[in-house]
């Protein structure tokens, strides 16, 4: 038995923050953020839209392509780091929200691979013969936790939502196999000090900006490349795959320049890697199911075609998978 996406979802909110726009909030301008990111603009949610709302349009996206009812969810897996709620789980609210009676539900909390923890859960749900089927999905309002007078960071970010369903199969077509890390010793690179437990909510936190994040862009940088390409490596080697044999390189979409670092020593070309950070920003665990929502909708993956992604985030975090289209 295999797991497989057999339907795609995604979702973007109506409101575009240009880099113009950004040059009248912030001491920036055009060419530096595209100098630097390659980003022109990004997604901001409504002032009444939260992470949930996304995710429930994405989500019933997919599961229309897929053919499949809320009523036959077996499992929903929301990776997020900008839930509704500190608790419970957004995939809870989800969960209620398109009617899914028999689902049980949970959140996956690993940043920008959160996306990639979440479908690793659902290959070993699905393989382990405990459901059928799964919604994964990735949804952030990460506006709601950027410093906007921090220009470093700021110009970074948007909000959306991407979703997949995940169901059993016959061998062959597929993922082929998930592969995961983390290593905590680089927290303070890239992490939002509060609001936990470690810093709870007060006035002198709010005064000292501990709800926004906070990075290190230069040593995130050069983590990411290095750690995007080798966990990249990891799949194709595992499944006796070189570079050649990759259709669609569909990465965490965090950087212009970390994209195509890591794609240059990947040896992939740019017809093989998606790109869209250009239209959105760093959606953290939304950018992967999103961009294969949209590679899938314009044609770019046909049945049979190998599909390589690859994520890394704050924890750190990073992740890739390699799967058969089917």
């Amino acid at each position: 038995m295999r797991a497989r996406i057999t339907g795609t979802g995604s979702y973007m909110p109506e409101k575009i923050l240009t880099n113009l726009d950004l040059e009248k909030m912030v001491d920036t301008n055009n060419e530096w953020i595209m100098a630097r990111t390659g980003i022109e603009e990004r997604r901001i949610a409504a002032d009444d839209e939260c992470t949930s709302d996304m995710a429930v349009i994405a989500a019933e996206r997919a599961m229309e392509m897929a053919g499949v009812s809320a009523d036959q969810i077996d499992l929903i897996i929301v990776g997020t780091i900008t839930g509704d709620y500190p608790w419970p789980a957004t995939a809870c609210i989800v969960q209620a929200k398109i009617g899914a009676k028999k689902a049980f539900a949970y959140d996956v909390s690993a940043a920008c691979s959160g996306f990639l923890y979440a479908l690793s859960c659902a290959n070993d749900y699905i393989r382990c013969g405990h459901g059928t089927k799964v919604l994964v999905i990735g949804a952030e309002t990460l506006s709601r936790s950027i410093d906007w007078t921090d220009r470093n960071t700021c110009v970074l970010f948007g909000d959306g939502a991407g979703a997949v369903v995940v169901e059993a199969g016959e061998d062959g077509a597929g993922i082929l196999s998930c592969h995961l890390h983390s290593d905590g010793n680089y927290l303070e690179l890239l992490y939002q000090p509060g609001f936990g437990a470690k810093h709870p909510a007060s006035t002198a936190g709010v005064d000292s900006r501990l709800q926004f994040l906070k990075m290190q862009g230069n040593e995130v940088f050069k983590v990411a490349v290095r750690s995007l390409t080798e966990v990249s490596i990891e799949a194709l080697e595992a499944n006796g795959f070189t570079h050649a044999d990759v259709k669609l390189f569909v990465p965490h979409q965090a950087n212009r320049r970390i994209l195509e670092a890591t794609a240059k020593r990947l040896h992939l070309t740019d017809e093989q890697t998606y790109i869209n950070v250009h239209k959105y920003g760093n959606t953290s665990s939304a950018t992967i199911p999103v961009a294969l929502d949209e590679a899938n909708r314009q044609g770019l993956i046909a049945s049979g075609d190998l599909v390589l992604s690859a994520a890394f985030g704050g924890g750190f975090t990073w992740a890739s998978t390699l799967l058969r289209w089917a």
